[in-house]
């Protein structure tokens, strides 16, 4: 730093309150270098956290930032850098907004607070899932990518290992050694749950799977599967609809599936949504939750156990989840030499409210 802008910050008191913007004047580095009396190269220093300048300069420097709202320009910090210090958060759009789109997305955020990177929500749809891809890449419009959704194949991850992109993935592909991810056990779930309905004597089980094409649906249909074939307890898998269809979907696919087979005993349900569409079906039905036929659901949020009598319950942390995704693509970003962060949530138990 320059003799005459070590003397400015020098006479700064570093709790004095910066001088107002002048009516219609934007936050810019310009505004900073006037509040502040340092030269513009300074500011821009300070703001970067560059060793050269020292500490009170650049808290003195980022307490004017913070306080007139400057934001960096992402065009021209991409053009000085390199990098655009944003991630991207690509979400289906079939997602079960019911309970993890908001949690998922709150706790990346908080996983980022405190570093130089924001967060953009990018919805994909399922027609295409390659176009919001390609387009953040294309357009370098973000340094790396969170997604969603994944498929054991699947072409989102293939390509942007080709390109060298960074990226995360809520969920695990049949690469997933080879790339960041957090992923819940689902081939656990289905041990687990239908375990359980063997020990309550249910002998009948209706499982409501994701769309099958997805990874973590595979892996819950073969861990409930092989389960069951263990201990002789007959399975069948929903095929007209999935946890993700619309609800009134849901509700006829069930009630058809009872009236054909009014053996069945036990509802194992992969979303909120399937579970609301099993215990209205089960209701309509006459049948009682509990006595006539368990209901058991993969739960985000701990809501339907408490207000229904006799549900089951097996929990999923996505706060956990997006915590370690926020963390596994900073590195991925910043130290891609780095063997890639990788997580898994294991459910131990299921949960009743009597």
């Amino acid at each position: 730093m320059e003799e005459s802008d070590e003397k400015n910050a020098a006479s700064i008191p570093g709790d004095a309150a910066p001088a107002s913007l002048v009516p219609g004047e934007r936050p810019t580095l310009k505004t900073i270098s006037r509040l502040s009396g340092l030269a513009v190269p300074t500011v821009s220093r300070a703001l970067s956290n560059a060793p050269d300048i020292g500490q009170r300069t650049k808290d003195r420097v980022q307490a004017i930032a913070k306080q007139i709202g400057y934001r960096p320009n992402r065009a021209g910090l991409r053009l000085r850098t390199g990098k655009t210090q944003v991630i991207s958060l690509i979400l289906s759009t079939d997602y079960d907004v019911m309970n993890q789109t908001a949690m998922l997305i709150g706790s990346i955020a908080q996983g980022l607070r405190g570093t130089d990177y924001h967060l953009n929500v990018n919805p994909s749809f399922s027609d295409d899932p390659m176009s919001p891809v390609r387009y953040i890449v294309e357009s370098g419009s973000a340094d790396g990518i969170i997604m969603n959704t994944t498929l054991p194949d699947d072409p989102r991850v293939n390509y942007l290992r080709k390109i060298g992109f960074p990226f995360a993935t809520h969920g695990r592909t049949s690469i997933a050694d080879k790339h960041a991810y957090f992923d819940f056990d689902h081939y656990r779930l289905g041990q687990l749950t239908v375990g359980e309905f063997a020990r309550r004597s249910r002998h009948c089980i209706l499982l409501i799977p994701p769309p099958q094409q997805q990874n973590y649906s595979q892996e819950l249909i073969r861990g409930a599967r092989e389960t069951a074939e263990m201990l002789g307890t007959t399975l069948n898998t929903l095929k007209e609809a999935s946890c993700e269809s619309a609800l009134e979907e849901i509700e006829a696919s069930i009630h058809s599936h009872i009236q054909r087979f009014p053996e069945t005993d036990a509802l194992l349900c992969a979303s909120t949504t399937a579970a609301l569409g099993a215990i209205a079906t089960v209701d309509k039905l006459g049948l009682k939750i509990g006595r006539d036929i368990d209901v058991c659901i993969r739960e985000i949020i701990p809501l339907l156990g408490r207000f229904r009598r006799g549900i089951l319950t097996v929990d999923e942390d996505v706060t956990r989840a997006g915590l370690f995704l926020a963390k596994a693509i900073l590195q991925a970003i910043e130290h891609p030499q780095d063997l890639p962060l990788q997580g898994l949530e294991v459910p131990e138990i299921v949960n009743e409210f009597p």
